[in-house]
């Protein structure tokens, strides 16, 4: 008897898909379950983070960063007196840059604001991802610094890619890797989480460490303080046309 082994292949294919979708599925319910389940983060509306940023070994910056459902953020970091600004409404980005030297708010780019529009929602790239219009797959384990942790690559609805590692036993996010393409050319990096604290019923990284991979230049985030539903206007994180004074204060 002849062996037809396209259809056999075929029919491991779909065993193997469904056995990595029930994989998948079992994993989002345990990483929702550990951050403290899907009400408690929905309950979330703004959440305001506050401590230090490190740029290598040279530069350590006071640091504030304000985030409003669904998609807005909007970050500070300040020496000597300057304070840099990056802000995204969920349409519009622009940032104040004084240590370029330009201390009136600019508009960026729509490629440039993508870094900020992947990383705006409070809870994540993995909850609420089908609203949002991504796609998710499950790539199994890889190591992660002695820890075999599983990987679930997220397609965002703008082509960016997030491979997502989540600790085996925890469930908690422990390392991000970010694909995206600006202006032809792609850009990596690889972000580290570790630290979690109970904010309002919610577990969020208190220690975030950044790693570009085309220069290898690295930025550590030290959160100190951080406060759930704080009153944040709109206007906190649209353009304004002109510096805006203690806004945020």
């Amino acid at each position: 008897m002849r062996i037809h082994w396209w259809h056999v292949g075929c029919a491991l294919a779909v065993l193997t898909g469904v056995a990595n979708a029930s994989t998948l599925d079992d994993l989002l319910a345990k990483n929702l379950a550990a951050r403290g389940g899907l009400d408690t983060i929905h309950a979330i509306k703004t959440l305001k983070t506050s401590g230090t940023l490190r740029f290598g070994e040279q530069f350590e910056l006071a640091f504030e960063q304000y985030q409003k459902a669904p998609d807005s953020v909007r970050s500070e970091a300040s020496l000597q007196g300057l304070t840099a600004v990056q802000a995204w409404n969920g349409s519009q980005a622009w940032q104040i840059s004084p240590f370029q030297g330009r201390k009136d708010p600019e508009l960026m780019t729509p490629e440039d604001a993508r870094g900020l529009a992947d990383d705006a929602p409070i809870a994540g790239a993995l909850v609420d991802w089908q609203t949002r219009g991504s796609r998710l797959e499950y790539l199994g384990t890889e190591d992660v610094d002695g820890t075999q942790a599983h990987k679930i690559k997220v397609t965002l609805k703008n082509g960016d890619v997030q491979i997502v590692y989540l600790d085996p036993d925890h469930f908690l996010e422990i390392r991000t890797r970010s694909q995206r393409t600006v202006r032809g050319t792609l850009v990596e990096s690889v972000t580290d989480y570790g630290d979690y604290e109970n904010v309002a019923g919610v577990f969020f990284p208190f220690s975030i460490s950044t790693v570009n991979k085309a220069d290898g230049s690295e930025q550590k985030t030290s959160v100190v303080h951080a406060q759930a539903n704080v009153a944040m206007e709109d206007a906190l994180f649209a353009f304004p046309g002109a510096a805006i004074k203690g806004a945020a204060k």
